[in-house]
């Protein structure tokens, strides 16, 4: 058995962004069903803010990062898809990409296409694979057909900018909110057909302005407790609320029958790590993925860069809501 060493980022105990602390660690061989990668960049996602604080509690110390992109080194026994020497790419269980090189299942982890730069492939994959099951995975009542309006929370955020411009490719009506000027536009730039400032304005009253009044067929958001109760109300009778993050705090309890009177809606909590339990759905999600940013319909917005060492305040940022686009972090 040999080992390697490899700088991560490790935390010991829940807290605020000063628990991120450079180590250095013991990287041994893949066993069965594993490989060893080595990163050439490494992805930023707000579940990584969330497992850091407790939100997600995590069993400690962990070492945190949920993407990345890299070489394949060391392939164990029953790896089939791929081969020391391969570009690959990966949003995946357990945590731990924070990192110049680990072991990890290999399951989950697909091909980087030669078309798709390193950083490219670390800063879309979470994001990405939450984009295509989002808009092609969760479906409101009778589907979602070119032309019907949907509306997507921060917008102009990792997450939103793929959607705006996966959602246009669909001929979907895509209404983005965000809480900036400058972000607005980033997202009407990207392929939302509105765009609403909700720190300037009351974006339930824009949402049944722009639809006549009807509504909307699905929300997406990714912000929780501040938007929740407004974007039930936006919705057309039957449509469907899709939680999938909690950027302002966890959504409180609610009572169900409240569903009813706003138009029999329904109400779903998503996580990404539900769709891709099989190498099989992980496989065919990201090559729709691959395929959407090859075509050149969705361009990934790198917009910050952090030094694997600079990750505290990589986490202060993004908390602050003062990123746009997707986030990595170079080794």
């Amino acid at each position: 058995m040999t080992s390697q060493t490899s700088r991560a980022i490790r935390i010991d105990q829940h807290g605020g962004p000063e628990q991120l602390k450079l180590v250095t660690v013991a990287v041994g061989e893949p066993g069965p069903g594993e490989i060893r990668l080595r990163h050439h960049a490494v992805g930023l996602n707000f579940i990584d803010v969330y497992q850091r604080s407790g939100l997600y509690p995590m069993s400690l110390p962990q070492t945190l990062g949920m993407e990345a992109a890299g070489v394949v080194e060391a392939v164990g026994e029953g790896v089939t898809h791929l081969q020391v020497g391969d570009r690959a790419a990966y949003a995946s269980q357990p945590p731990g990409s924070y990192c110049e090189l680990r072991v990890m299942p290999a399951k989950c982890v697909c091909k980087l296409p030669d078309a798709i730069a390193f950083e490219t492939g670390a800063a879309m994959m979470l994001k990405g694979l939450t984009a295509q099951y989002l808009l092609k995975r969760c479906s409101p009542q009778g589907g979602l057909q070119a032309g019907d309006f949907v509306l997507f929370h921060a917008a102009a955020g990792g997450v939103g900018l793929i959607g705006c411009q996966w959602a246009k490719a669909l001929g979907l009506r895509l209404i983005g909110t965000a809480g900036s000027d400058k972000k607005c536009a980033l997202a009407l730039s990207n392929g939302a057909e509105f765009a609403i400032n909700y720190a300037k304005e009351d974006f339930l009253a824009r949402v049944k302005d722009i639809t006549a009044g009807r509504g909307v067929k699905v929300v997406y958001d990714s912000v929780g407790k501040d938007t929740w109760d407004k974007s039930l109300d936006c919705l057309s009778p039957f449509g469907l609320m899709v939680s999938f993050g909690n950027a302002s705090g966890p959504v409180a309890p609610f009572a169900p029958g409240i569903l009813g009177p706003k138009g029999s809606i329904y109400v779903t909590r998503q996580t990404l790590f539900s769709h891709i339990t099989s190498r099989e759905s992980t496989q065919a999600m990201a090559d729709d993925l691959f395929a959407m940013v090859t075509s050149g319909q969705v361009n990934i917005h790198i917009d910050q860069h952090y030094k694997l060492e600079d990750v505290q305040q990589a986490h202060r940022d993004l908390e602050a809501r003062q990123t746009t686009g997707c986030t990595v972090l170079t080794l």
